[in-house]
């Protein structure tokens, strides 16, 4: 009989609203805070996630991450800790821009971000693919290190989407069909017998509302 592995619970977390969401631009590695909204949709996903007493916050070193990690780290008593690897994808040309006019100037490259972005090559911007394998690196990392325990990642839509499909093994094209609204969190499990299983994906419940983008 195989000996049973220790299971780990990986709270993969979404930061809360910014100007960059609500404005309608390609966020990237535009370093965005959180407004209003997203403040409190901070405090509200923490006071969700304390009661499974994660051991230690990592995040992106992007503001909206991190103030959401902030939240959750001091609602759960425990340190933040950055991890270049749950940094956004980086957009080049496209960061901080407005989607309609990415459309209206790059009208095939805009086109493929819309039916199959894991084949999109912008120059000096990084690939899905590319943010797959070093988000993936940076949670087994974290997995190997936690075995057994609780701890939560406070990351971005274009990491957890690419992350989740490499964790469970999604072909592409699967970035849109994953759905993460802001400060939605989703859980998985690990164990070193079986890898990686989704308990729960994007849950919102503990929000009064939220951002949620189709695009």
């Amino acid at each position: 009989m195989t000996e049973k592995s220790a299971r780990t619970t990986i709270l993969l977390v979404r930061h809360g609203e910014c100007r960059g969401n609500i404005e309608g631009l390609f966020r990237g590695r535009s370093d965005f805070s959180l407004n209003e909204t997203g403040l409190r949709q901070a405090r509200e996903v923490a006071s969700e996630l304390a009661p499974m007493r994660p051991e230690v916050v990592l995040t992106s070193p992007l503001q909206r991450a991190a103030q959401t990690a902030a939240a959750t780290a001091e609602a759960c008593g425990v340190d933040v800790k950055v991890e270049e690897g749950f940094n956004n994808i980086s957009l080049g040309r496209w960061e901080g821009q407005p989607k309609k006019e990415i459309a209206r100037d790059c009208p095939e490259e805009w086109r493929l971000w819309l039916e199959s972005p894991e084949l999109l090559r912008l120059e000096g911007a990084e690939t899905l693919d590319s943010v797959m394998e070093r988000s993936k690196a940076a949670l087994d990392r974290a997995a190997r290190e936690h075995e057994g325990g609780c701890f939560a990642v406070a990351t971005h839509r274009a990491v957890i989407k690419p992350l989740l499909a490499g964790c469970i093994g999604i072909r592409a094209p699967y970035f849109w069909r994953l759905h993460m609204d802001t400060a939605s969190y989703s859980v998985l499990y690990f164990n070193a017998v079986q890898g990686y299983s989704i308990y729960s994906l994007n849950r919102t419940g503990h929000l009064a509302d939220f951002s949620t983008e189709w695009e």
